[in-house]
């Protein structure tokens, strides 16, 4: 845990699923009569695999857990706790690589219109809604914002990403506004409630910082006022981001930064495009499209 946290800056959520990943791989040795980690070879290995795929279990969350386990044991090698990794030349699983769900710009304005903008909550949830729709920042992201992050100067959020990776992240007009509305009159609100002087920039009703899950509570109530039909997570919302700025023209490379992608491979997920988006292009550019 200690090198994970300190040596590798994983966040909280990927330790919990190493760890996780771990317990399923100690409990199949016990199954096995195996006590010692240097005992597992490839044939156990495989073995184990085979256990997992029985279980029904995705390609992904059998991709993660080998991935969990061949790190677990570069740890080990590291340490001379053993001399071999049985987990070095197993190939990862294909992953699914499902399209990721977005929203029309016509669902949007419904979500846009729900907030009454007189009410602290109201103006907390209008300035939530406009920051993820207008950064593409993850929730996670999101939950970390303090006051000192926003540059209403230069319009940029000072973001802390996976891996503890900083980035700056743009921000328009719509998302200034519902901020500077939210932080000068509704957050001040909140904040009297409480009995400490919180440094989040998005509270609660009772003044203090406000959770990743209270964020996505607040998306589902704003989705049901809005009487969409379609499932709304944050994670949607910078799936829409990325889908609408490459819709209308943004370069790849651009969105990965905005993203805070280490890799390019994880933002062209994003590389699909609507029909309607398809069929515009093809009118516009193909010479022999019209008459």
């Amino acid at each position: 845990m200690e090198y994970l946290q300190i040596e590798k800056n994983a966040s909280p959520y990927t330790v919990k699923y190493y760890l996780n990943d771990l317990e399923t791989f100690f409990s199949f040795l016990n199954g096995e009569g195996i006590d010692q980690l240097n005992q597992p070879d490839q044939r156990t290995v495989r073995v184990f695999l085979t256990s997992l795929y029985n279980k029904q279990l995705s390609r992904r969350s059998v991709s993660r857990k080998i991935s969990s386990l061949k790190s677990f044991y570069k740890f080990l090698e590291r340490e001379n706790m053993v001399l071999a990794n049985p987990f070095m030349n197993i190939t990862l699983p294909k992953k699914d690589k499902p399209i990721p769900g977005f929203l029309y710009k016509e669902e949007l304005e419904k979500l846009f219109e729900v907030n009454d903008l007189s009410d602290p909550l109201g103006q907390r949830n209008q300035a939530i809604l406009e920051t993820l729709y207008g950064t593409g920042i993850r929730v996670s992201e999101c939950e970390q914002l303090n006051i000192r992050d926003i540059d209403f100067s230069i319009g940029t959020l000072f973001v802390t990403g996976k891996g503890r990776k900083e980035r700056y992240v743009p921000f328009g007009n719509f998302a200034e506004k519902a901020l500077e509305s939210y932080i000068n009159d509704g957050r001040n609100k909140l904040l009297s409630k409480g009995k400490n002087s919180a440094e989040s920039v998005f509270l609660n009703a009772r003044g203090g910082a406000l959770t990743a899950r209270g964020i996505r509570l607040i998306l589902n109530k704003m989705v049901e006022k809005a009487a969409l039909t379609v499932h709304v997570h944050p994670h949607k919302l910078r799936h829409t981001f990325a889908t609408h700025l490459l819709n209308e023209g943004a370069d790849l490379r651009s969105v990965q930064e905005l993203l805070g992608h280490e890799n390019l491979s994880s933002t062209q997920i994003y590389t699909h495009v609507t029909k309607d988006h398809l069929r515009e292009v093809y009118m516009n550019s193909h010479p022999r499209a019209h008459n």
